[in-house]
């Protein structure tokens, strides 16, 4: 069985320092998606939506991996990966602790051999096996390249995640760049930790700016 290693070759996309800002170039990468928006006075971790997109997301990205691994020929293994949100609103300005006006991507990355095929038996799978989910429809198999970003490991809860922004931007400032999200670029969150799981001062979440010179 052929093993790809997505966590050892993407290491320094998912597991970025937490002291040390950097700047990366993000390949073109191919994703799960579903997209969709907090209902207002709502907020992520509270909408009934966000949380059927996320169930739909895992149920088909683990569904992907055991076709691949259990196949007669030419079986493959390899990690489910992290929980991605790209994140951004449609009139004004993005503000992290203003959470309800949010429109986002949910997604999770997958192997290069997953195709579109390979894909829609995935969903249909899910779909026999869980009913007709009003979220299976919307997923989609979709590249998207990030390219130039600042990121940093956030340590902590949410509510801090600003804190860390504004390193994040001290740092674009100090070299060169400008913070993209906004028209042009969406504020990009990794959830390396199971917020139900995870004491809030011990969560892990990858922060994402896209970035231009200037």
């Amino acid at each position: 069985m052929k093993i790809l290693d997505l966590k050892k070759q993407y290491k320094h996309l998912y597991q970025p320092s937490a002291k040390k800002i950097e700047a990366v170039q993000v390949p073109n990468l191919q994703f799960v998606m579903i997209d969709g928006a907090i209902e207002k006075g709502s907020e992520p971790g509270k909408s009934p939506m966000f949380a059927e997109a996320t169930q739909a997301l895992y149920g088909i990205a683990y569904t992907l991996k055991f076709m691949l691994k259990k196949r007669k020929t030419d079986a493959i293994d390899y990690p489910v990966m992290a929980l991605e949100g790209l994140w951004w609103v449609e009139d004004g300005f993005f503000d992290i602790t203003v959470k309800d006006n949010w429109f986002y991507t949910l997604m999770i990355l997958q192997p290069e051999v997953i195709t579109q095929d390979i894909f829609e038996e995935a969903r249909e799978q899910v779909r026999k096996k869980k009913g007709n989910d009003e979220m299976l429809p919307k997923a989609r198999l979709a590249h998207f390249e990030e390219g130039l970003c600042v990121q940093v490991m956030h340590i902590g809860p949410y509510a801090t995640e600003p804190v860390t922004i504004e390193r994040m931007r001290e740092f674009m400032a100090e070299n060169g760049l400008k913070d993209n999200v906004g028209p042009n670029g969406k504020h990009h969150e990794i959830y390396m930790s199971d917020p139900r799981r995870t004491a809030p001062e011990k969560m892990k979440t990858v922060l994402r700016h896209p970035v231009v010179k200037i």
